[in-house]
């Protein structure tokens, strides 16, 4: 049976973003991966008996929302490792996204749009391979919006957990400021060209 493993992040001082914040985050992180093992675990379990038919299909529902919990979550702090980096104008992904959008500040004006969402949620910056196009998207909790078969580029966490300690649920505007100030898009120039 697969296994997923916790991953470590080598995320240094934040601009706006507290050590606090962000060792209470990787504490959730913790707990999506726990809880997709287990539910792994839980389904090869049930599937063996007909009794479990209900239980079965109900813990099916929970593994996306675990499991999307857990892998858009590596996204995001890989994008707070290795200190903050610029995305310069030579990048491909620049390039792209002022195609896409006209302007790179027409983009992120349209994303951060998308990250004041009210509810709990990602803003994410996708690459649909098939069509070479990029799509901005809201994504509900975890799991409902997430588009198929579409490379995730860069998640933004918009849940308050991810920003609770420093900043209340009506600055929110602030901590995703506070994201793009530290974010490294090295590593999302990566996650496009991978």
């Amino acid at each position: 049976m697969t296994k997923f493993e916790q991953k470590t992040f080598n995320i240094g001082e934040l601009a706006g973003i507290s050590k606090q914040n962000i060792e209470e985050h990787i504490k959730l992180y913790a707990g999506y991966v726990k809880n997709t093992n287990l539910i792994l675990e839980k389904i090869t379990e049930y599937k063996k008996d007909e009794a479990h038919t209900y239980a079965l299909g109900e813990i099916n529902r929970r593994f996306g929302f675990e499991y999307n919990g857990m892998k858009n979550h590596e996204v995001y702090f890989s994008l707070l490792e290795g200190g903050s980096t610029p995305l310069t104008t030579s990048e491909v992904l620049y390039k792209k996204i002022e195609n896409t959008w006209g302007s790179f500040e027409n983009w992120l004006s349209e994303f951060k749009a998308i990250a004041m969402t009210r509810g709990i949620g990602w803003a994410m910056l996708y690459h649909d391979r098939k069509n070479d196009v990029l799509l901005n998207a809201w994504v509900d909790e975890q799991h409902l919006g997430q588009l198929q078969d579409c490379k995730l580029i860069l998640a933004l966490d918009m849940w308050e957990h991810a920003f609770v300690y420093d900043y209340p649920t009506s600055k929110k505007k602030d901590y995703v400021e506070a994201f793009f100030t530290n974010l490294n898009w090295k590593t999302a120039e990566e996650n496009f060209s991978k």
